[in-house]
């Protein structure tokens, strides 16, 4: 009961945050036209690197959900220093994983992940490009029709917000309740001098970190809880942030999907790059918060402790049964078609 009473706690603190970052998202696909972030992410420049990462920054992709937008940028013409840039920035964070840390942890962290995630993104592109972008690509041509009339701006709109909360919800939604539930283990039974003596300041921790999220799958949003639940037991801030940015942009299976689509040299420095920005990062997070005399358990156990509003059970209500929607429909139509995902078209789409 401890367990769920907790990981109930975390997800209403999060629920309305979640829904204004799905809108957002539904926003950014009805009205930022893909055509758009291709044509700025072509040729070997510094400058397309960066527009990479700030495009990528507020997208809600997951680690495997950002290769197949990815792969079709690399074949637009993007170089392969642009791609690896998209491909740290969009997992790392987006408009709902800003969102929910804003909720679950504090004002500081809900800026330096963002910052993290451009500086990774432009570091390892840049790298990239200076290492291994001779490998030309033929972009194909734009596939919208000429003289294609554009949906009205209320069509776009419901278009963008169905792909968000039954897409993006669908590719998220079971990621962050995991994550809520693992929150909940760790809130109840994980004791706080435990991590303490373990997690706490200094490089230890941070490596650590890396150690553990470096093959993990786990989403940006998903992971938020988690290191919420941790901070409350003692966890640094400059851990908390390591696992922010390298448990969303590295995993066993994306890595694997990055060497093949930018070569073994780009892949290993992709990888490494992540990690030592991470640490550098996460040393600096730990060094301003004691220069600032922040500390945030103080914020997360007073955001906790102010009771759950009728706002808050409201949009947990909501978001719950947009979650559930979502699983009952993967669930006829893999019992139709033997697909596990939401599409009814046999998994073309996925």
């Amino acid at each position: 009961m401890d367990v769920l009473k907790a990981a109930l706690d975390i997800f209403l603190e999060s629920a309305l945050y979640m829904l204004f970052g799905f809108f957002m998202a539904g926003l950014l696909r009805a009205f930022v036209p893909t055509t758009l972030v291709q044509r700025h992410l072509g040729k070997n420049k510094a400058i397309n690197v960066i527009k990479a990462a700030i495009f990528g920054i507020p997208l809600p992709l997951c680690s495997c959900g950002v290769i197949p937008a990815a792969a079709g940028l690399r074949r637009q013409g993007a170089s392969k220093g642009a791609t690896a840039s998209f491909l740290i920035s969009t997992p790392e964070t987006g408009v709902d994983s800003i969102m929910v840390t804003y909720a679950l942890l504090d004002p500081i962290m809900t800026l330096l992940r963002p910052l993290a995630a451009f500086v990774t993104a432009v570091v390892t592109g840049l790298g990239i490009n200076a290492l291994d972008d001779k490998t030309p690509v033929n972009p194909v041509p734009p596939l919208i029709p000429f003289g294609e009339i554009r949906p009205s701006i209320w069509k776009r709109f419901l278009q963008g917000q169905w792909f968000a909360f039954d897409d993006i919800l669908g590719d998220v939604g079971g990621s962050f309740m995991i994550g809520v539930l693992i929150a909940g283990v760790i809130t109840a039974f994980i004791s706080p001098d435990l991590v303490t003596a373990y997690l706490g300041t200094g490089i230890v921790p941070l490596l650590i970190m890396v150690v553990v999220a470096a093959p993990l799958y786990v989403c940006a949003t998903a992971s938020t809880p988690v290191v919420a639940a941790l901070a409350l037991k003692g966890i640094s801030p400059g851990a908390a942030l390591v696992f922010l940015l390298a448990g969303p942009a590295t995993n066993a299976a994306s890595l694997a999907v990055v060497a093949k689509m930018l070569g073994k040299r780009s892949a290993a420095l992709y990888l490494t790059s992540i990690i030592i920005v991470a640490l550098l990062f996460g040393l600096g997070a730990d060094h301003l918060y004691v220069m600032l005399g922040l500390n945030p358990m103080a914020w997360i156990t007073h955001s906790q402790n102010t009771g759950q509003s009728w706002t808050n059970i409201a949009a947990g209500s909501v978001l719950f049964l947009l979650i559930a929607r979502v699983w009952i429909q993967k669930f006829r139509v893999a019992h139709k078609t033997g697909c596990a995902c939401s599409h009814e078209d046999g998994c073309k789409k996925c």
